[in-house]
């Protein structure tokens, strides 16, 4: 199965630390709209705080792509929202 990593710009998706100031940064604007920031900020945190000892590859790219994954999720969701447009089928 191919990585959802190559939906997001390389420098990000190759990049842990990059990835972690992303998922930050949507953490920081939804909780803006929802006014629970603090909350949202600081389970992004703790996610990356509890995998940071791991060592198996396969682990670490299943979470690197489950990050990709709630990104890519959140842009479509954001475009869709404010283009009224819908981007995905659903059935």
């Amino acid at each position: 199965m191919p990585s959802l990593q190559t939906a997001l710009p390389p420098e990000l998706a190759n990049n842990v630390i990059r990835l972690y100031r992303e998922c930050l940064r949507r953490a920081k604007y939804v909780g803006h709209q929802k006014q629970n920031t603090k909350l949202l900020v600081d389970m992004v945190r703790q996610q990356f705080k509890n995998n940071k000892n791991e060592t198996d590859p396969e682990k670490i790219q299943k979470m690197k792509d489950d990050a990709a994954r709630g990104l890519i999720n959140h842009i479509l969701y954001e475009a869709e929202r404010l283009s009224g447009r819908k981007f995905s089928k659903t059935s």
